[in-house]
């Protein structure tokens, strides 16, 4: 605040009571307290002493009582309201107080008074900065410097004000000239280096630092901003080491821990960060955005509950804080808690509806629940905002494709794949798989998602178990009701215990189903650790020791790669769940058989190959399959022909489904059977049906059933099964085999398009693997049009069902296990995971 201006008393004017002189020059002299004093004396003789007023009132402010300082300016005014000197003091206090649409108004008044007043013309432009009216505040600065041009206070503050208004290059430029006035400024050489930090000029930013610690080498604000630097420089090493030299100069300083918190977050030292933000917590415990960042390590920590509660006392705090309602959804979707955390992405859009982060995460929670419409309109809005926002288009297309909203398909497609090919963050990894035909762009989008998350490492475990049996380890979120684990029970239970010890790492729900209860007992240890973070985890399969830790994740929904990339395990592998590469350096293995990943596409894929002789595919063969229900039961036609698919709703592209109505179309009375799905969903394909030229009534969609061996027996219903291009049916065709339904597919260049035609050759039938939509599509017409082929085939996998490799478990698990012991022999010589085929 500026000094009140005194002037002896002019003629004609009052003499000033006794003792205001020697107040005065206490004042001046920095001895406020005992100005203060002698003050308070003089008003309680002659209360309306304006000038007693005006410099009591400057000093209460002066020791932090603004109000009290306020209120006797104000009696000050009302005495004088002439004074330009006690208008401009008077918005100096409410400046402090916050209340700058009155500041401005004493400003204006003392400017009118006194135009030539260049102070308050310069607390007049902080003013208008506060209420966000930039452009005027740079033309009161410019005024006060065209009156003052030397003043560095104003100088300094005009530079201040460039640099909040993103104009960096004019800000240095100020903060130059602001030096040149008053090089021992040390604040100035800071916001200097500020400058150049946000124009990426790092370099330079420390030297600025520099100047300041060589003259003040416990400053700790100089330490505390070169750490921000370094932050921006992705030093966080440095940083931290820097933050810790601001807080030994300033133990208690709460931006300096928070900052640090945020540094080790960086480098995945979560449990470090968390003890950091409890320290800035405390030493600031109104802060929001402190709350806020505790929080997010305690997400990242998986305490859920403690991270819920941090989160809620954050918006307590500031009830519009759009980061902290953000974060709160976050959790809640952890939690999952999805109607409430849609509720919070609500509220955090309504605070901050330019927060692209929250549109983002509302759109990936309403996908979770299948309000794709929500999802769909909430991409769009990101992406034309941000066409490059970091998986927003490929989110977006998935989207899309899940409600069979197929606007704009081949425009988005293109662009999703161009962005992979570019090494844009244009899709999850997850997503390339769905809708990429080369295993090139596969690699390449898991390649660039690795690089972005940047998980943390770990070196590989050289460790000879004293133990005589190998433990596997097998990790995954979908230990419960879900297609992976119908596939794989019987195996897990029936591994050769004389050989093996078989454990369980189960991070996602427990659903209370009867194939939870199934796989708990199926295997040797099951361990629940969906409370434990991706480290400690790690930790825990490295105490077990085990041997071989097998993701059954990949990167599907709910994946946590972050385990396996410390090296939790000497030997890593990846089956079943993710049928493309990783393209990580931590997984040693990819299991698979030479129908899926040929030997010439091995270079598209970072794992090893472990080749199984037949399907790389395991069936449960203990399935039951329940009564065969009547077509009036299912809601089909009592007659005609029933072409099948139960494939996800992702996976059916127009090309595929073009094939499809041409084919109702050239098959009188035939229906298409699909699985049922969202309503939005359903429309569409209606409606794609009817612009095709198909009636609505020819697409019949299945209703859901609780049992599988219910919708196992009602496969029987339909005559041929037809496959999507290019992710393949997966389980579903595994289903429909084991069912007894032929299936019909095209195969494509990578994993994904190539499962159907591993599981029928393994079954004995080649016949109906074509490799071109166009041979897809004459196959399926001719064997619609002649019964008796398509019985032939029937009869074929009817008789083949239990005679060949597909369903035969005894069979796959020796091979498998042959892998498995393959993987171990070589780590336990020291030699390198290396591709090898188990013989048949």
């Amino acid at each position: 605040m500026a000094r009140l201006p005194f002037d002896p008393a002019p003629p004609g004017r009052p003499t000033a009571p006794e003792g205001f002189m020697q107040a005065a020059g206490l004042y001046q002299h920095g001895d406020l307290n005992s100005a203060r004093r002698i003050l308070k004396q003089i008003l309680k003789k002659a209360p309306q002493h304006f000038d007693s007023l005006h410099l009591l009132g400057v000093i209460e402010s002066r020791l932090g009582h603004h109000k009290d300082g306020e209120k006797l300016v104000r009696q000050a005014v009302r005495l004088n309201p002439q004074s330009a000197d006690a208008q401009s003091n008077r918005g100096n206090i409410l400046r402090e107080l916050g209340e700058f649409e009155e500041a401005l108004a004493s400003y204006d008044r003392a400017v009118a008074l006194k135009p030539d007043y260049a102070n308050a013309h310069n607390g007049r432009a902080i003013a208008l900065m506060e209420l966000g009216r930039g452009e005027e505040a740079l033309a009161s600065y410019g005024r006060a410097l065209e009156l003052a041009p030397n003043n560095p206070g104003t100088v300094y503050n005009r530079a201040l004000a460039l640099a909040r208004m993103g104009r960096n290059e004019e800000a240095l430029a100020g903060y130059d000239r602001a030096l040149a006035i008053a090089p021992d400024h040390l604040n100035v050489h800071i916001d200097r280096g500020n400058a150049l930090t946000q124009l990426r000029r790092i370099d330079d930013a420390l030297a600025a630092y520099e100047k300041v610690l060589v003259r003040e080498p416990a400053f700790a604000p100089a330490h505390y901003n070169r750490g921000l630097a370094l932050v921006r420089a992705g030093r966080f090493g440095e940083a931290i080491t820097s933050f810790d030299r601001a807080l030994a100069a300033e133990p208690e300083f709460a931006a300096a821990l928070d900052a640090r918190g945020n540094a080790l977050m960086s480098l995945s030292r979560v449990a470090e960060a968390l003890e950091s933000f409890e320290r800035a917590s405390k030493a600031d415990p109104r802060s929001a955005p402190i709350r806020n960042n505790r929080g997010h390590a305690l997400m990242k920590l998986r305490r859920h509950a403690e991270a819920l509660e941090t989160f809620d006392r954050a918006i307590q705090l500031d009830p519009k804080f759009a980061g902290a309602l953000n974060n709160r959804g976050n959790v809640l979707m952890a939690l999952g808690r999805t109607d409430e955390a849609l509720k919070s992405f609500d509220k955090a859009i309504a605070a901050d509806p330019d927060a692209l982060d929250t549109l983002a995460n509302r759109a990936a929670a309403a996908m979770t629940v299948q309000r794709y419409d929500t999802a769909i309109a909430d991409y769009e809005k990101v992406v034309a905002r941000e066409p490059d926002y970091p998986y927003a288009p490929g989110n977006l297309l998935f989207s899309k494709l899940q409600n069979c909203d197929w606007s704009s398909f081949d425009e988005l497609t293109a662009k999703v794949r161009e962005g992979i090919r570019v090494g844009k963050r244009a899709a999850l990894p997850f997503t390339a798989v769905a809708i990429s035909s080369n295993p090139v762009e596969q690699l390449k989008a898991a390649q660039t998602w690795l690089a972005d998350v940047r998980l943390p490492t770990g070196t590989p475990a050289i460790r000879k178990h004293e133990h005589h049996k190998i433990r596997l380890g097998y990790l995954s979120a979908d230990f419960h009701d879900h297609p992976v684990s119908a596939l794989m029970a019987e195996l897990f239970e029936r591994h050769d215990r004389s050989k093996f010890e078989v454990e369980a790492f189960a991070f996602g729900p427990d659903d209370g189903s009867a194939m939870r209860a199934r796989l708990r007992k199926g295997f040797d240890a099951f361990h629940d650790v969906r409370m434990l973070d991706d480290a400690a985890v790690a930790k825990r399969i490295g105490e077990l020791q085990i041997d071989i830790a097998i993701d059954l994740m990949g990167f599907t929904e709910n994946c946590r790669p972050g385990i396996l990339s410390q090296r939790a395990a000497p030997v890593q592998a990846l089956y079943l769940g993710f049928p493309a590469t990783t393209g990580s350096d931590f997984i040693d293995y990819i299991i698979a058989d030479k129908n899926v990943l040929p030997e010439t596409q091995q270079a598209n894929f970072s794992e090893r190959v472990a080749y199984l002789p037949d399907s790389f595919m395991i069936g449960d063969a203990t399935r039951q399959i329940g009564a065969m229900p009547s077509r009036t039961d299912a809601g089909l036609p009592e007659r005609g022909l029933v072409f099948c698919c139960f494939n996800n709703r992702y996976k059916i592209t127009p090309p595929v489904f073009d094939i499809w109505m041409r084919l109702l179309k050239a098959v009188d009375g035939s229906v298409l059977w699909l699985s049922g799905g969202n309503p939005a969903s359903m429309d569409n394909l209606l409606r794609e049906a009817q612009a095709r030229g198909v009636s609505p009534e020819r697409l019949v969609f299945a209703r859901r059933v609780e049992k599988l061996s219910d919708h196992l027996a009602r496969h029987r219903l339909a005559d041929l099964f037809l496959d999507t291009l290019p992710y393949n049916a997966h389980s579903t065709a595994n289903d429909a085999l084991w069912a007894g339904l032929p299936v019909l597919t095209c195969t494509g260049e990578t994993f994904a398009s190539r499962v159907a035609a591993s599981l029928l050759r393994a079954a004995g039938l080649p016949g109906p693997v074509t490799n071109s939509l166009a041979d897809y599509e004459a196959l399926a017409l001719k064997l619609a049009r002649d019964p008796a082929a398509l019985k032939a085939i029937k009869d074929k996998l009817a008789a083949n069902r239990m005679a060949t490799p597909l369903f035969d478990s005894d069979r796959f698990r020796k091979n498998i296990e042959a892998a498995y012991e393959q993987m171990w022999q070589r780590h336990l010589c020291g030699e390198k995971p290396a591709g090898f085929s188990v013989p048949a």
